[in-house]
């Protein structure tokens, strides 16, 4: 792609780089051999001459694939906006009223969703008109999904506070996620074990792991931590302020 935009920009120098050519001979495909060979010399002329434009091209390219990305996103929000804000088991905090919605997808096996967990916190803790989702979104291996299987059935267990503690426990771990470990955090809150582990196994919790994982793939969403801000969707980590910044962004777009 980025040889075909510098290939009409090298056109659009010609005849800023050679008088020999006439305007008919933009094409190239009716260049004669000399033709040809003086618009090769004239753009490599103008090129080492003017270094910067090969730079400006390319972050115009860039900029291009930029906002044809964010189209396809706000999209994508707009096709799967129901999933995304309502489907009835997802985990929500923050104002419910809140005039932007953030929707989290995250993996307890994920270090760039350990280093979130605490900018999200304090996103929040700054912002009280930001509603909060979080998605359970184990792509990790075995122990993301076990860790995962845990906190859903925590919620359906004993409910939104419950789930809350437990999210934060399990972001705070920096061990193995096993059977030890999930009956150690268990027994910090008061849960019984035996009871958290049939569900864990449990069609229930199999179904929403499922159905956000389809939900995933829609919005093409392939790694953690991932974030829906309004329309806007960030596949990655950023710090507090980026976060801020785009919040604001959403809120200006109205």
């Amino acid at each position: 792609m980025i040889r075909n935009f510098m290939k009409s920009t090298a056109l659009g120098l010609m005849l800023a780089g050679s008088t020999a050519l006439s305007a008919g001979a933009l094409d190239l495909n009716a260049m004669t051999d000399a033709e040809r060979a003086d618009f090769g010399e004239a753009v490599r002329e103008y090129l080492l001459e003017n270094p910067q434009v090969i730079m400006d091209a390319v972050a115009i390219l860039q900029e291009r694939e930029a906002q044809q990305e964010a189209a396809q996103d706000i999209d994508l929000v707009a096709a799967n906006l129901d999933a995304l804000h309502n489907d009835g088991f997802s985990w929500q905090g923050g104002n419910p009223d809140g005039d932007i919605t953030v929707v989290e997808f995250l993996d307890y096996r994920c270090g760039y969703c350990k280093r979130a967990h605490p900018e999200v916190a304090s996103l929040m803790d700054n912002d009280t008109n930001i509603r909060l989702i979080v998605k359970e979104y184990p792509i990790l291996g075995e122990e993301s999904v076990l860790a995962s299987r845990f906190a859903i059935a925590v919620k359906q267990l004993h409910g939104d506070e419950a789930y809350k503690l437990t999210q934060d426990a399990l972001m705070a771990m920096r061990g193995n996620v096993n059977e030890a470990s999930l009956t150690r955090i268990a027994g910090e809150f008061g849960h019984d074990m035996a009871a958290i582990a049939a569900q864990m196994d449990s069609e229930d919790v199999t179904q929403v792991i499922r159905d956000t994982r389809l939900l995933g793939q829609r919005m093409q969403i392939s790694g953690t931590p991932s974030f829906v801000i309004g329309t806007h969707v960030l596949r990655g980590f950023l710090p507090l302020d980026g976060m801020q910044q785009i919040v604001a962004a959403q809120r200006d777009e109205g």
